[in-house]
């Protein structure tokens, strides 16, 4: 299995407030989730996870944003925060951090909208931040295809292309959210299908974002 453990980085740029606070803000909301009783957690996960049998009725519309910051374990939790720190940090010192908050919500709701189109009966919450990750990977696909992720391979670190990375791991979910459909959409309990809605969007949006980008330095070197 390979894990990433660092990229790139590019140089100046808007500093990655959000990128970070996003990372702070998921663990405070999952050390407080998990200090509370048992019974109290599922509650929360009740409450604020986002239930597409009842979001399809218009019920409890705000689990589209809470549901980004729950997360159902700790390895949940590290596996996602390790996908933000390593790929958010470059979209947002290039975007900067009120766009980045845009694009970060809004992939999320592109996973989510994706997550329900394959589960629309669906009563399991859906938790995680991993769709808006998913959407920060796919610009970071678009936008920086050549930059180079650290990957760890049982204990031998070494370095691939953005783009190879990053297309191993949409194929594979891809192959897998295929293969759930088989079982509702949900397969093994992950929602392959949010992060590949989430994907879409960010590419989308990281074909935007550059050619933005591009347009802006061409009028200021005019």
């Amino acid at each position: 299995m390979l894990i990433p453990i660092g990229d790139d980085q590019i140089k100046g740029g808007h500093y990655p407030t959000f990128s970070y606070g996003f990372i702070l803000l998921n663990i405070a909301v999952f050390v407080y989730e998990y200090l509370l009783f048992p019974e109290s957690i599922y509650h929360i996960t009740i409450t604020y996870g986002a239930i597409p049998a009842e979001l399809v009725q218009g019920q409890d519309l705000y689990t589209a944003i809470t549901s980004m910051f729950l997360h159902g374990g700790a390895m949940h939790l590290i596996g996602n925060m390790l996908f933000l720190w390593i790929f958010a940090d470059n979209i947002e010192a290039t975007i900067g951090s009120r766009r980045f908050v845009i694009f970060y919500l809004l992939g999320g709701l592109a996973a989510l909208a994706g997550h329900i189109y394959f589960n629309t009966y669906s009563n399991i919450p859906l938790v995680g931040a991993s769709g808006a990750i998913a959407a920060v990977m796919g610009a970071y696909l678009v936008m920086y295809p050549q930059s180079r992720v650290k990957v760890l391979f049982i204990v031998f670190p070494f370095r691939v292309p953005a783009f190879i990375f990053l297309g191993i791991w949409i194929a594979m979910q891809w192959m897998d959210g295929t293969a759930s459909l088989n079982s509702g959409g949900e397969g093994a309990g992950i929602a392959y299908w949010a992060h590949i809605g989430g994907f879409v969007f960010g590419v989308l949006a990281g074909f935007y974002y550059r050619s933005y980008i591009r347009h802006a330095r061409g009028e200021l070197e005019l």
